[in-house]
């Protein structure tokens, strides 16, 4: 009965599946742990389940042939990712790497047991297609940020981004590892936020990144 009422807060319709449902669903979900950098999920067809942030951050993002990486969506706490289980929708194939930001601990749903129950509960099939809607969009609006922006205002918002979810203007976070969130290289990052620290919106240490102007930041990201 615990682990049901935990599970009701992922999913809005909840009330509106039967008790047969519910028990399935609640029965098919285990908890899950993985440590800061470890990957749940490496593409290739993988269809780990679907996944229930209960603490701490995961990354989703996709990766060239070459291992170029570019972050799509970051799930935290009270987030649902439906990619982890794209062979539970028959159009769907996605190539998405998840990988642990923090110490992470989990919900991970069997996608088959889902799926069926899913094809019985129209409710159920509504918010995951709504979901899954909300995801994509997502994506496109990132696809568009890097058809259309600059990569001095994707840097801009990145870094604004950032310094939101850590709640901290020091960011230890290396050249490498934004240039894996932005999809760019590592020289573009460095070019780009030695440019901000001569103009007073950053000072960079070594693996850190420290926001000196939040307001030109913004400014710049527009």
């Amino acid at each position: 009965m615990e682990q049901e009422m935990e599970l009701s807060a992922y999913f809005p319709v909840w009330d509106q599946l039967s008790a047969r449902q519910q028990n399935r669903l609640a029965g098919a979900a285990r908890i899950r742990k993985v440590e800061q950098g470890g990957i749940l999920q490496e593409g290739r067809g993988d269809c780990l389940g679907l996944v229930l942030v209960r603490r701490g951050r995961l990354r989703a993002c996709s990766a060239s042939p070459e291992g170029r990486q570019i972050t799509l969506y970051r799930l935290l706490p009270g987030d649902i990712c439906l990619f982890s289980a794209s062979c539970m929708m028959r159009s769907l194939q996605t190539e998405i790497l998840l990988e642990a930001e923090r110490d992470t601990e989990f919900w991970l749903i069997n996608p088959e047991v889902y799926r069926q129950v899913m094809e019985e509960s129209a409710p159920l099939a509504n918010f995951t297609n709504e979901l899954m809607a909300g995801r994509l969009s997502e994506v496109m609006w990132l696809v568009e940020q890097i058809m259309w922006q600059s990569m001095d205002k994707r840097l801009a918002a990145f870094l604004l981004e950032e310094a939101g979810l850590e709640e901290s203007d020091t960011l230890t976070l290396t050249h490498e590892q934004i240039a894996g969130h932005l999809g760019t290289a590592r020289e573009v990052v460095t070019r780009m936020l030695k440019y901000f620290q001569g103009e007073g919106m950053v000072r960079l240490r070594r693996g850190a990144v420290e926001i000196l102007s939040r307001e030109k930041l913004r400014q710049l990201a527009g």
